[in-house]
């Protein structure tokens, strides 16, 4: 679909549902309707029960007897019936067995059986299906030997019956001694070792067949893509000469739980034909795979070309989706629609209360989440308690998360790792420490989980502290985790200690993992390394967005524009669409160089060209630019002619400039006033504006403003530098005095100038 906004699509999306008359509601009974529809559900489960099984009197009197074993009696009424009934009894006391034998009353079948004074094959084949179906083996096995006949369809129960509780090797060894086969006994065997996971062992039956139908191939092709084997299953599809939608459908699912949702969507729209559960398998591949809006629109297609009804498993999949396109709107529409409908009463597993519970969660509508959630308890779910906790912890309620996650009867790895991520988010690391060493089985989500949340709270040694104890405990790290330990590293320019955890990740399970790639060039550019990162660049196998822009903005911080230049011409060609993130990069490397022309280029080809709208970030490295370029005025002008109104940050940038070049204390001043209107206690603006005031000899203004941020207790933060020698980080802040070690330092400094020394500066 074409590329537009979250908030352009969820609008479209809203107009087309109202065309298909999905209804509107901003609140709902829900207690009433529950009351309602439990009513339904019950009269309707009895309705049910009373129409699939109906008994005239007499068979409830025979029904009785068999029951109590009261079998004399039962084959007197057998008589009398039979009589009644003339030559046609055989079949109608066998419909009536099997009937018994569906219902699990697999006794009175027996007892049936037994008083029957005429039987044929077909008798004896219900009364060992019944067995069967009731896993009841022993008997079968008995029933099968003194079966006076046997044809293909008793062989092919007693094979289907012995596959179905795992013993598939007796299956195998009754099938080769099978007098004879149908069509159905191969696909029988064929299915049950899928079933087992034997595929090839399916594959080579599937091989033998004499003849096969469109369910042999639907059975074999079904076992390839339920296993993601594509290439093989798209073998059998390309070689089949008749297929059914059922086909089709396998197909589709298969490419997308491999996350081929491509060529999924591909087939789909090539199918000669489609049923509800093709559709709904095309909604799911796209939920499942995170493509939520392309999801919602394939069933906006349905809706409005097909009159078939969606089912629970296609409201699964939607609910899913609006949770991950954060469409709330179209969610409770969704429910709504549920409910009027009378959807939700097929939801026998709960799986659609799941789905809700997780979507109104993902919206931060805790209330109604927790109501569905209470609704359902006594199907209580782990995941929906897990959703519940992750929807608290996301809207800031880290209390209820507690009070939820202590009273939950079970709980999880996801619970405990939630709740530890959740104290990380608002900065309770004792807490979230005290959770993680009683987590009773720690995985290498919950390691990794805690690593990040100290790394997030600048407590870089106690996370590679940790790092080295989950390697202690023989858990091995995720990408993800050495992905966290490269950010942290680059953030403090620990380029020695970074080295380390690539040297290990190449030891341990990396091979091309593009995340990890994308962290090493950070991390070497950040750590003054920028050939390194340029080289794991070039070398990379794939390139995303975030490559291409990690490896520029290492340009840019290294000074090194026209490199930039030439890496955003090779991502244009390469057709990687740059983003807001590349542009902050390029006008970040004119800022260093002062190319104003070029940097007034890029800018405008972001609105015009590739259609980004700059954001506060872009306006700021505009006004730098201004101001590295002795064009302070026009820097004001700038700021005078935004789209939105200034703040702090738009303000203190145009403050920071005036003292770059000519100074400029007009505009110093005004953009000090309109900052400290918004900011009255702004140390840095005011030490800048001092500053500006003694360079031009306003020394009155300088004492007054001084003064006054003594009064109002005002301080600078003091700027600082470390280096880290023989593991050990060093700190220098401004205005320390001179230490003992300094001049060893300091020697050092002069000895490897020009050598690669970590330096790294905080201001």
């Amino acid at each position: 679909m074409a590329a537009s906004s979250l908030g352009s699509v969820q609008h479209f999306l809203e107009k087309q549902l109202m065309r298909v008359s999905i209804p509107r509601i901003c609140s709902f009974n829900f207690a009433r309707t529950n009351h309602k529809l439990k009513c339904c559900s019950f009269s309707l489960s009895c309705y049910a029960t009373q129409v699939s099984f109906r008994l005239t009197f007499d068979q409830s009197q025979l029904f009785e007897c068999l029951s109590q074993n009261r079998l004399h009696d039962a084959r007197k009424l057998l008589d009398k019936l039979s009589g009644r009934d003339g030559h046609s009894c055989v079949v109608h006391w066998t419909s009536l067995l099997t009937k018994y034998s569906k219902c699990g009353w697999v006794n009175e079948a027996r007892n049936l059986f037994d008083i029957m004074p005429e039987r044929n094959i077909v008798t004896y084949n219900a009364m060992l299906s019944g067995y069967v179906q009731s896993r009841r083996l022993y008997e079968a096995f008995q029933f099968f030997e003194k079966m006076p006949e046997k044809n293909v369809v008793s062989w092919t129960s007693m094979l289907c019956g012995l596959a179905d509780v795992g013993r598939i090797d007796e299956a195998l060894r009754l099938f080769d001694v099978m007098p004879e086969r149908s069509v159905v006994s191969w696909n029988s065997m064929v299915s049950k070792l899928i079933k087992n996971g034997d595929l090839e062992g399916a594959r080579i039956v599937f091989d033998q067949m004499p003849t096969r139908n469109i369910v042999s191939w639907n059975a074999m092709i079904a076992g390839y893509t339920e296993n993601c084997r594509m290439e093989e299953a798209r073998l059998l599809f390309d070689e089949m000469q008749d297929r059914n939608v059922i086909t089709w459908t396998s197909m589709i699912s298969g490419y997308c739980r491999s996350g081929d949702v491509d060529e999924g969507y591909s087939l789909f729209r090539a199918m000669p034909e489609r049923n509800v559960v093709s559709w709904t398998a095309m909604i799911g591949g796209f939920a499942w795979n995170g493509f939520h809006k392309e999801a919602l629109l394939v069933f906006l297609e349905w809706k409005a070309s097909t009159n078939m009804k969606p089912n629970v498993e296609t409201f699964i999949s939607l609910a899913y989706a609006c949770a991950g396109a954060s469409f709330s709107s179209l969610g409770k529409q969704l429910h709504a629609q549920l409910i009027i409908n009378g959807w939700d009463k097929e939801d026998y597993d709960d799986r659609l209360g799941k789905s809700l519970v997780h979507m109104y969660s993902a919206f931060g509508n805790m209330d109604f989440a927790e109501f569905i959630f209470t609704k359902n308890l006594k199907s209580f779910s782990i995941q929906s308690c897990n959703h519940l906790i992750n929807g608290y912890i996301q809207i800031g309620q880290l209390n209820r998360a507690q009070t939820l996650f202590e009273k939950a009867p079970i709980r999880d790895k996801v619970s405990w790792t939630s709740m530890i991520g959740g104290y990380f988010s608002v900065g309770e690391v004792s807490k979230a420490c005290h959770l993680f060493w009683n987590l009773p089985d720690k995985d290498a989500i919950a390691w990794t989980t805690m690593i990040s949340g100290l790394a997030r709270n600048e407590l870089f040694t106690e996370a590679t502290n940790i790092f080295s104890e989950m390697r202690v405990q023989g858990v091995s790290p995720l990408g993800s985790t050495y992905c966290i330990l490269l950010g942290a590293m680059g953030a403090m320019a620990y380029l020695d200690t970074g080295r380390q955890f690539h040297g290990l990740a190449l030891k341990t399970q990396y091979k091309f993992d593009l995340i990890i790639d994308n962290s090493l060039i950070s991390m070497y550019a950040k750590c003054g390394e920028i050939n390194a990162a340029y080289s794991i660049f070039s070398n990379m196998v794939f390139q995303d967005v975030v490559s291409w822009n990690s490896i520029i903005i290492g340009f840019s911080n290294h000074g090194l524009a026209n490199r930039a230049f030439v890496t955003f011409g090779a991502m244009v060609r390469s057709r990687t669409l740059p983003n807001s993130v590349t542009f902050l990069g390029i006008l970040s490397a004119c800022s260093h160089a002062g190319l104003l022309r070029r940097g007034w280029e890029f800018f405008n080809a972001m609105s015009n060209v590739y259609a980004i709208q700059p954001s506060l970030e872009h306006h700021i490295c505009m006004i730098d630019l201004l101001g590295r370029a002795g064009k302070v005025k026009e820097a004001y002008d700038f700021v005078s002619r935004l789209p939105f109104k200034p703040g702090p940050a738009v303000w203190g940038a145009l403050l920071g400039i005036c003292g770059l070049g000519e100074t400029n204390a007009e505009v110093a001043s005004h953009a000090a006033q309109r900052l400290f209107e918004l900011e009255s206690l702004n140390a840095p603006a005011n030490v800048v504006l001092c500053n500006i005031y003694a360079a031009n000899n306003q020394h009155v203004e300088e004492e007054m403003l001084r003064k006054e941020m003594r009064l109002r207790g005002m301080r600078k933060v003091p700027g600082c530098s470390w280096i880290l020698l023989s593991g050990r980080v060093h700190v220098f802040l401004s205005g320390d005095k001179v230490k003992p070690e300094v001049d060893d330092m300091l020697l050092l400094l002069f000895r490897t100038f020009g050598k690669t020394l970590q330096l790294g500066i905080y201001i």
